[in-house]
């Protein structure tokens, strides 16, 4: 059985940083889900609205996969503001 900790009882903390950039470039859940799978990951719409919302947890190089489908770089989904 897989474990996961949890920090402020969130699975990931750059989930809300990539709504923030997907949203500010206008793209769909849909698209990015898409530009994921080009990447070869396999992830659907709605991984992406659990991890934005900090509901499933984010492997390593699935944040490299975000930033790389994002066109930013992976300091930039760790942009957190208080």
């Amino acid at each position: 059985m897989k474990k996961f900790n949890k920090f402020d009882d969130k699975f990931n903390i750059i989930g809300p940083q990539i709504k923030s950039i997907r949203k500010a470039e206008k793209i769909t859940q849909e698209d990015l889900c898409a530009r994921m799978q080009v990447l070869g990951y396999q992830i659907n719409r709605s991984d992406i609205s659990k991890i934005e919302n900090c509901n499933k947890f984010i492997a390593d190089f699935e944040v490299l996969g975000f930033a790389k489908a994002l066109n930013k770089s992976i300091l930039d989904l760790y942009n957190l503001k208080k």
